[in-house]
């Protein structure tokens, strides 16, 4: 194989087209929006370059740091010790360590005792198999009783997953937890990290080395169809014309999957159908004051209809305003989700208020609204036997988006690992067959 095309201009795609164009094949990198980047993306926001969904580091990314390593821009990466809050019931409490779930003044000592246990196996735990048939709820209810999941997750899984709240794959949750959990240099220093000027270094590097390893990017350029001849790949068709290939690379959501790849077979078709994907929003606000000394917040309340606030300059400075992410994940079946811009920022600015009273609308310097209609896969219980093959029955042709990489959650380490395996699969070309 020789010509290939990725479609998708996301952390997966840039990887798989930076990997293919390295090991020489002749890359054509197509995205359907006028900018790289995806989830990653980037808006300037009153004069700052900031991330549209808010992105961190934990200290188990190794697929980043070899990534930036290789890009030359391993000094670009910065860490932070950054803490956690929970808010219920008015006030604001410190959370994510053992010191903070003692003093915790609103569950009993067996409550607390049960909860530190939980959260050090989860931590400590290497197998996620043995909760793959086990919904979250049932899994948290056993290890630390009734209590303690109403408290703390229940409000959690509601406002992000609604109807799907008590179906959660316990494994694709352990995953978050073990994420955070090791992300840490001592058992109360929490460390997370960031690149120097946001995700956009990143992507901005590996474009860079794309386009010097010869391949081409064209944005702007939606895919309308994935061609196939005789049970191969030919190519994919855009609005502009038909680029041709021996291998295409796809990394859109799976629910446009069977409409670009006619071709499939039906039971394919159903497979990538099968997988059901929540929309995101985040309510960006840029602050004269801060909200809280947290980088996040997780939210238990139910006058309060979002999961959590994350206030991104407590990890990533970038000036004397505050950045604060506003975060609400639904179906977008939901009418929230349809809610002017002008609702959302009054909903989630009341929210703020709630967690910092001395907040007041003359703090607000700018405000931004992001929307992604395929924001997060629904990971059911034994969803790993829901997942097709990466690659597909037709000859060529590897299809994979964030919910391929489960039991993990989506994350720049993890589709920069899975686009590199895809790109490795090609193989190297052989010199012979360009003559």
């Amino acid at each position: 194989m020789s010509r290939v095309v990725v479609i998708g201009a996301g952390a997966m795609g840039l990887a798989a087209a930076y990997r293919a164009s390295k090991n020489g094949h002749e890359v054509d990198l197509v995205e359907a929006s006028p900018e790289p980047g995806g989830m990653a993306g980037h808006f300037d926001f009153d004069g700052i370059s900031i991330e549209r969904f808010y992105h961190f580091i934990c200290l188990s990314d190794l697929p980043t740091f070899s990534l930036m390593e290789e890009l030359g821009i391993a000094d670009k990466l910065r860490w932070r010790q950054t803490t956690m809050g929970f808010f219920n019931g008015n006030k604001l409490y410190p959370w994510g360590d053992p010191l903070a779930l003692l003093r915790f003044p609103l569950i009993g000592i067996v409550d607390k005792l049960r909860y530190g246990i939980f959260a050090f196996v989860c931590v400590r735990r290497d197998q996620w198999s043995v909760l793959e048939n086990e919904s979250a709820k049932d899994w948290i209810v056993r290890w630390c009783g009734p209590s303690i999941f109403d408290r703390f997750w229940k409000p959690l899984f509601q406002h992000k997953f609604y109807e799907y709240a008590d179906n959660i794959s316990a494994a694709w949750i352990w995953t978050r937890i073990r994420r955070i959990g090791r992300s840490r240099k001592g058992m109360f220093n929490e460390q997370l990290g960031y690149v120097e000027g946001g995700s956009i270094t990143l992507v901005n590097a590996l474009i860079e080395a794309i386009q010097a390893n010869g391949g081409r990017i064209h944005l702007g350029q939606p895919v309308q169809q994935i061609t196939v001849h005789d049970g191969r790949v030919t190519g994919v068709q855009t609005p502009s014309g038909h680029f041709s290939a021996d291998a295409v690379i796809c990394t859109t959501p799976t629910p446009l999957v069977s409409a670009l790849v006619p071709e499939l077979p039906t039971e394919w078709k159903d497979r990538y159908n099968a997988i059901h994907n929540i929309g995101v929003i985040c309510v960006i606000f840029k602050l004269s004051r801060s909200v809280s000394p947290h980088f996040w917040i997780n939210v238990s309340d139910p006058d309060i209809d979002i999961p959590g606030v994350i206030e991104f300059t407590n990890l990533r400075e970038t000036g004397a305003d505050k950045i604060v992410y506003v975060p609400y994940y639904m179906p977008v079946t939901n009418k929230k989700f349809a809610w002017p811009d002008e609702e959302l920022l009054s909903e989630a600015f009341v929210c703020l208020q709630r967690i910092n009273p001395k907040l007041t609308r003359d703090d607000i310097v700018a405000t931004k609204v992001a929307r992604l209609r395929y924001g997060q896969p629904i990971c059911e219980p034994g969803f790993v036997a829901k997942i097709p093959p990466v690659q597909t029955p037709i000859a060529g042709l590897q299809i994979a988006d964030t919910c391929f990489y489960y039991p993990e959650d989506r994350g720049i380490a993890e589709s920069v690992r899975l686009g590199g395996a895809m790109a490795q699969s090609l193989g190297t070309p052989n010199p012979a067959d360009a003559s």
